[in-house]
């Protein structure tokens, strides 16, 4: 796989992990609709920070670690494998729940809080880091060359707002709500298959290399 593969491969393999339902999903739906489509935005920018700095992360120090130590590299790949395949079970378990969006405090907040609030539960999230580092682990060969390293924080940056930034502007409005709230049980089964194969494809390769 060449670089410029592995590059589209780990952006897509974040989008399907920030489009499956979590805490953060919850945070900027109930955040555009309980405050303004302002407060969802801003909230959307804070999880494309907390994406870029696992990412910066990710293909940094934890990832030059794993280079150097073989069976940690592999049992991380087990590891996030195997809660890949854990998580997904869980959101397919999930998927006929009801998605609760109400109870977020009315009262006005500023744009920044709204950031630090996105950014506070990106990061606070050991899921997240997890994720990230299977992903990366997964997806990118052995050798990175040094623009990959650059320009992956803001790729991921990109990724995660851009796609937080559709929940908000979908969420402010009522009619795309009680569109998603219908087809919920479909795209969370979607996304539950997706991230279960990605999480066998981690273990399998492990196994297959060990």
């Amino acid at each position: 796989m060449t670089m410029l593969a592995s590059l589209f491969a780990i952006l897509g393999a974040v989008l399907i992990g920030a489009i499956s339902p979590g805490p953060s999903f919850v945070m900027v739906a109930r955040t555009s609709i309980a405050l303004s489509r302002r407060a969802g935005f801003a909230a959307a920018l804070g999880m494309g920070l907390g994406g870029a700095i696992f990412a910066a992360l990710a293909v940094g120090g934890l990832y030059a670690l794993l280079m150097k130590i073989t069976w940690l590299y592999l049992g991380l790949k087990v590891a996030g494998g195997a809660y890949l395949v854990y998580l997904a079970t869980r959101i397919w378990r999930g998927a006929a729940g009801v998605l609760v969006v109400e109870g977020l405090a009315l009262a006005p907040v500023r744009l920044r809080t709204s950031l630090g609030l996105g950014l506070t539960t990106q990061l606070s999230n050991p899921k997240t880091a997890l994720v990230y580092a299977s992903i990366f682990a997964a997806l990118l060969p052995r050798h990175v060359p040094a623009w990959a390293c650059v320009v992956l924080p803001p790729l991921v940056f990109a990724v995660e707002a851009g796609w937080y930034s559709v929940v908000a502007f979908s969420f402010s409005a009522r009619r795309p709500q009680a569109f998603y709230l219908k087809l919920k049980s479909s795209v969370d089964r979607t996304a539950a298959g997706v991230i279960g194969a990605l999480g066998l494809k981690l273990i399998f390769d492990a196994l297959r290399r060990a």
